[in-house]
């Protein structure tokens, strides 16, 4: 291989990752957690460098596999170190959500998620945990996009920052209907999660790993959480306030009244 040709090649991949990280920062800053819209200038910027990406060589292809393989061994060697109920695949579990819908009816409706450790591990362990200290509950939907996603999971009450777990590769990609912890970038995991409205497989390559799927027709229950406030609400307010904020600026927010893992 000519070493201007290499050096163009790598060129065209440095380029891309700082094209998205870019658009990345100024639309939400560094500690919003969030999924973009595929509609949005990131989903652009992602294309870009999927499509720069894409003119790299096989050389350059083979260094990439052979680094994605040594992460993946050490997140399983991380897994071993923090016990086994993360480290193991476990069985799939139950966890039902019961709404308060909001809007002007405030209608009570519930679905179920089927858990799937086995498809993201340190994930799934990692809301099992927070639903069984009922972090969710009484907690809004704070951001919803029709035909795109619902996020939730800023608690109720103001707590302290939770520690950020590891990203879990990517097993399933984010289909209709699945549950998926939101990202501020790399191994940025706490509690805040988003239900895909749609098939948004272009965040598959983003990093973004499913770990749960509504069942049944939980999804006409989900679809009817109240999207009227769309992005308004401020996640950092949220954060420092919790419902006090939502109950004042957003009264007709669907709120989860309590979730439970399913015996």
């Amino acid at each position: 291989m000519a070493p201007q040709a290499s050096r163009s090649r790598r060129g065209a991949k440095l380029l891309a990752s700082a094209a998205a990280i870019a658009v990345a920062f100024a639309l939400f800053g560094p500690s919003a957690l969030f999924v973009a819209s595929p509609s949005s200038a990131t989903a652009a910027a992602t294309r870009s460098a999927a499509a720069a990406a894409a003119a790299a060589t096989s050389e350059d292809d083979q260094l990439l596999g052979r680094r994605a393989a040594m992460a993946g061994a050490s997140l399983a060697t991380l897994g071993q170190a923090v016990g086994p109920a993360q480290a193991e695949e476990g069985k799939p579990f139950d966890v039902l959500f019961e709404l308060n819908l909001g809007g002007e009816s405030k209608k009570t409706a519930s679905f179920t998620v089927r858990v799937h450790p086995e498809w993201a591990p340190l994930g799934a362990e990692q809301f099992k945990k927070l639903v069984e200290q009922g972090w969710y509950d009484d907690a809004g939907f704070f951001r919803v996009v029709p035909g795109f996603v619902a996020q939730f999971g800023l608690p109720a009450k103001a707590q302290p920052r939770l520690p950020n777990i590891k990203d879990d590769p990517v097993k399933v990609s984010n289909k209709r209907g699945t549950l998926v912890f939101a990202t501020a970038g790399k191994n940025t995991r706490t509690s805040q999660l988003f239900i895909n409205y749609r098939d948004n497989t272009f965040l598959d390559a983003q990093g973004f790993s499913p770990f749960a799927e509504i069942l049944d027709d939980g999804m006409k229950v989900a679809e009817a959480i109240y999207s009227g406030y769309g992005e308004k609400p401020n996640q950092g307010l949220v954060t420092a306030q919790g419902n006090q904020y939502l109950d004042a600026k957003f009264p007709l927010m669907t709120k989860i009244v309590k979730a439970t893992v399913q015996s």
